[in-house]
């Protein structure tokens, strides 16, 4: 298996149909205020770094670093595949994203996820995510959980 990581547009056929598929995915788990997707216009913006995940050339996952603005950074539409997943590629995601958040000298990064996730809850617990009050626009939901790592800097 060739898993490769790289930024790329978001606007292509494979990233658009897992787009859907998170979108399809969301909606079956939580009602429409509780869901707090990037569409695909966002997603081009310049605060936007959007990688994409491929096995073999074939687009299996994608996720987005959003800088704030203020140090601070957000996870937005980490998504893989349901065909692709227990293949290492949310974590290689992950690696990547704390990698370039490092980079750009991010003081944390954020995350907004549902409650109904339990195995994206986990990824992000084992990187050392801890739950925070809800932050930014967000306002506090029942279904929501927002988390936070903060990045040391050397």
């Amino acid at each position: 298996m060739s898993l490769m990581i790289a930024i790329e547009s978001p606007r292509q056929d494979g990233v658009i149909r897992l787009l859907e598929m998170s979108d399809a995915y969301a909606e079956s788990l939580y009602p429409a205020e509780s869901n707090h997707m990037l569409d695909l216009s966002s997603l081009e913006k310049p605060e936007v770094t959007f990688w994409v995940a491929r096995i073999e050339g074939d687009i299996v996952g994608c996720c987005a670093l959003v800088g704030a603005g203020d140090g601070i950074a957000e996870i937005k539409r980490m998504f893989v595949d349901p065909a692709a997943r227990g293949q290492s590629v949310a974590r290689k995601l992950m690696e990547t994203v704390e990698a370039t958040a490092i980079e750009k000298r991010f003081d944390a990064i954020r995350l907004e996820t549902g409650i109904y996730q339990p195995e994206a809850i986990g990824l992000y617990k084992k990187f050392g995510y801890i739950e925070i009050p809800a932050f930014g626009s967000y306002l506090p939901d029942p279904l929501s959980l927002f988390m936070e790592k903060r990045l040391n800097q050397a």
